[in-house]
C-alpha cells in the first residue's frame, strides 16, 4: 500500500487477496492506527508468488528493506553484536555487527557489546587466539605484547602450527556452543596424557585452561534437565500493557543463558486483542530468525504459524518444536520472561514520563511550546587537526541515533571553532532554508555547545539563511564543573544558571553530552585514519606485499618519492608500468 508520493505505507500477504483488501475498506472496526493508514492509501501494488512460504519470505525482505511506517518493526535486533571467527588459515576472533557473511563463523547474538568483549578476553586467556587485524598479522617479524603476556600463541611468527591452531579454534567453538563439559573432559584427558609423558609444561598449560573454564562456567548457569539433550532453546514472551507491546526473548544454549533482552516494536498496539499480539509475535519471529540462527525449541504462549515453521526448518535443516503450553521448569522460564517484559514496560513508561516532565520544564525555561525536536552541535579537534562537527537529534522523547550527522570541516585548519560551527550549521540547514524535499525536519530548538562566540556565529548563519529557529548555548561556568554550565538564550540576552537538578538542565545536559561523545568519536576516527594513512595505499596495483617491498627497499615513502623511475622499477615485484604509475603519482605526471 502506497501514499500519493509513492512512499510504502504497509506490506502484507494474503492467500485470498480480495477478502484481505476488502477487510480494510469495509466496516469501522479498525484501530486508530489502521484508520490513519487507510486515509493515506493512494494505490495498491500486487506481487504474486507460487506458495505462501515464498510470500512470507518476500514480505519479510520488503519490510526489512523498505521499513514501512505501518508495519511492525523490531529495530533493536539489527544492532546485536556477534563474535566472529574469520575464514583464514589462522582465524581471527573479533567483535562484529552487521550482516552475517559465510564462510566466516559467527557466534551470538550477544545481549550487549560488553558480553562479546568479555568472551574475546576469555578466549584469549584460555585458547590464545589472535585478535589482530590482517594488516598487522601479515607484517609481524616478532611476536607482539599479547604473546608476551600469554594472550596469543604467536601464529604471526610461526610459533604455532596451523594444525595446532585449528585444534584451538575447534575447542573455542565448542566452548561458545555451550559444550563446556565435553571440552573439560577432553582437556582433562589431554592433561593426564601429557603428565604421563612427563611433558609437565604442556600439562600445566592445560591445567590453567581447565581452571579458567571452570571459573567461566560457574558465572552463569541455568539448572536444566534439557541442557544435555537440547542444544538451543528460545523463550519468547509478548506482553501488552498500558498500550505498550514488549517482546522479551531469552536464549538458552546448553543450559547457559546467553541472551535476555526486551524488544519494542516501533509502533504502539492500539488494543489488547489477542490477534494484535499474535501478529506482533509472528513479525518478531520472522525478523529474528529468517536468514539467522534458528533454535531447536521455541517456547511461547502464542502460536507459531505452520508455514513459518516449515520455512525455518528448511533454512535451519533441523526440526523446530514449539511448546505453547509449557510445564515444569519450562513454564517457570516462560513466567520469568513475561515478568521481565512487564518490568521493561514499566521502566519504559517511567522513562517516558520523566522525559515528558523534562521537556515541559525546558518549554517553561525557554518560553517556547512545543519543543519536540532538538538538535545539538559540537566541535571536536586536536589543535586544529581532523576537525569534526557533530549534530545529534532528540525527538519523540528519545535520542535518534539514525538521524545523527557528522561534518568533516574543510573551511579551517587552525582550530577555529567559530568558523567550524558556521560551516556545520550552513551545511546542515541550507536545504531546509531552500525548502528542498530532501531537507531534514525543522527542529524546535538548536543547542550550541559553546559560549557567546559560537552563538554569534550561529545567529549570522540564521540571518544568511533567513531562519527563525530558537537557539540556546551551553557554556562552561567560572569553575568549569559539569552541572554548573551557563545557559545562554540569545533571543532575550539572558544567561541562566539553574541548579544541577533542574529538569530543563538535565535534558539539555543529556543531549549536549551525547553530541560531545559523537563528535569526539568521529574526530578520533578521522585523526587516526589520517595518521595511519600511507600514500602507497592510493595507488592501484600496490598491495601489502609490494608496499612492504618498496618500504624495505627505500626505507620510507619519502625515499620512494625522491627515487628515479629506474630505481623504483628495480624493486622486487614492481614492473616497469607499475613503476611509471608510482613515479607519476608522486611527481604529478
Amino acid at each position: 500500500m502506497l501514499d500519493k508520493n509513492g512512499q510504502v505505507l504497509y506490506v502484507g500477504k494474503a492467500v485470498n487477496l480480495k477478502k484481505r483488501v476488502n477487510s480494510y475498506f469495509v466496516g469501522n472496526h479498525h484501530s486508530p492506527r489502521i484508520l490513519l493508514m487507510i486515509k493515506q492509501i493512494h494505490r495498491i501494488e500486487i506481487t504474486t508468488t507460487r506458495t505462501d512460504t515464498e510470500a512470507l519470505i518476500l514480505e519479510n525482505n520488503l519490510i526489512k528493506s523498505l521499513a514501512p511506517k505501518y508495519n511492525i518493526l523490531f529495530r533493536d535486533d539489527k544492532s546485536y553484536p556477534y563474535l566472529k571467527f574469520s575464514a583464514h588459515h589462522f582465524p581471527q576472533i573479533r567483535y562484529y555487527r552487521g550482516k552475517l557473511q559465510p564462510p566466516h563463523r559467527y557466534f551470538g547474538p550477544f545481549p550487549h557489546s560488553q558480553a562479546v568483549k568479555e568472551s574475546i578476553e576469555i578466549l584469549q586467556k584460555v585458547f590464545r587466539l589472535r585478535s589482530c587485524e590482517d594488516s598487522v598479522f601479515n607484517h609481524r617479524s616478532r611476536p607482539c605484547l599479547l604473546y608476551q603476556i600469554h594472550r596469543c600463541s604467536g601464529a604471526c611468527c610461526g610459533l604455532i602450527s596451523e594444525e595446532d591452531y585449528a585444534h584451538d579454534i575447534c575447542q573455542a567453538a565448542d566452548f561458545l556452543d555451550g559444550k563446556t563439559d565435553d571440552l573439560l573432559h577432553t582437556l582433562t584427558d589431554e592433561m593426564q596424557v601429557a603428565a604421563t609423558d612427563l611433558n609437565f609444561e604442556k600439562a600445566a598449560a592445560l591445567r590453567d585452561k581447565i581452571q579458567a573454564l571452570h571459573a567461566v562456567q560457574s558465572r552463569q548457569f541455568i539448572d536444566s534437565q534439557d541442557a544435555q539433550r537440547t542444544q538451543k532453546i528460545d523463550i519468547i514472551a509478548p506482553v501488552l500493557k498500558n498500550g505498550l507491546l514488549c517482546i522479551h526473548c531469552v536464549a538458552i544454549r546448553h543450559g547457559r543463558r546467553i541472551l535476555d533482552h526486551s524488544f519494542f516494536p516501533n509502533i504502539q498496539i492500539d488494543n489488547e486483542e489477542h490477534n494484535s499480539i499474535q501478529a506482533a509475535f509472528e513479525a518478531f519471529v520472522s525478523q529474528r530468525y529468517i536468514g539467522k540462527e534458528v533454535p531447536h525449541i521455541i517456547i511461547s504462549a502464542f502460536r507459531l504459524p505452520e508455514n513459518l515453521r516449515q520455512l525455518l526448518e528448511k533454512q535451519a535443516k533441523h526440526k523446530i518444536t514449539q511448546v505453547q503450553h509449557p510445564k515444569g521448569e519450562r513454564k517457570v522460564w516462560l513466567n520469568m520472561a513475561e515478568q521481565n517484559a512487564r518490568l521493561s514496560i514499566a521502566q519504559k513508561s517511567q522513562q517516558a514520563e520523566q522525559q515528558h516532565k523534562r521537556q515541559a520544564a525546558l518549554e517553561d525555561l525557554m518560553g517556547i511550546s512545543p519543543i519536540s525536536r532538538i538538535e545539538c552541535f559540537d566541535i571536536s579537534h586536536t589543535f586544529g587537526e581532523a576537525t569534526v562537527a557533530a549534530c545529534v537529534v532528540y525527538d519523540d522523547y528519545a535520542m535518534q541515533p539514525t538521524q545523527y550527522r557528522r561534518f568533516n570541516i574543510q573551511s579551517t585548519h587552525t582550530g577555529d571553532d567559530y568558523m567550524a560551527m558556521k560551516e556545520a550549521l550552513t551545511r546542515r540547514y541550507t536545504k531546509l532554508a531552500q525548502h528542498l524535499d530532501d531537507a531534514p525536519p525543522a527542529p524546535d530548538l538548536v543547542i550550541i555547545d559553546g559560549g557567546f562566540g559560537q552563538l554569534t556565529m550561529a545567529q549570522k548563519v540564521w540571518q544568511e539563511l533567513n531562519l527563525n529557529i530558537p537557539l540556546i548555548g551551553i557554556a562552561k561556568g567560572v569553575e568549569r564543573k559539569d552541572g554548573a554550565e551557563d545557559l545562554i538564550i540569545p533571543a532575550t540576552g539572558e544567561v541562566l544558571n539553574p541548579p544541577p537538578t533542574h529538569l530543563a538542565r538535565l535534558i539539555l545536559q543529556m543531549v549536549r553530552d551525547e553530541a560531545h561523545r559523537f563528535a569526539i568519536t568521529g574526530h578520533r576516527k578521522r585523526r587516526d585514519k589520517s595518521r595511519t594513512h600511507n600514500a602507497l595505499d592510493d595507488i592501484d596495483g600496490i598491495g601489502a606485499k609490494r608496499k612492504k617491498a618498496l618500504i624495505a627497499h627505500f626505507g620510507s615513502v619519502k625515499g620512494i618519492q625522491s627515487a628515479a623511475l629506474e630505481e623504483i622499477a628495480q624493486t622486487d615485484g614492481i614492473s616497469l608500468s607499475l613503476a611509471e604509475k608510482i613515479y607519476a603519482y608522486f611527481h604529478g605526471e
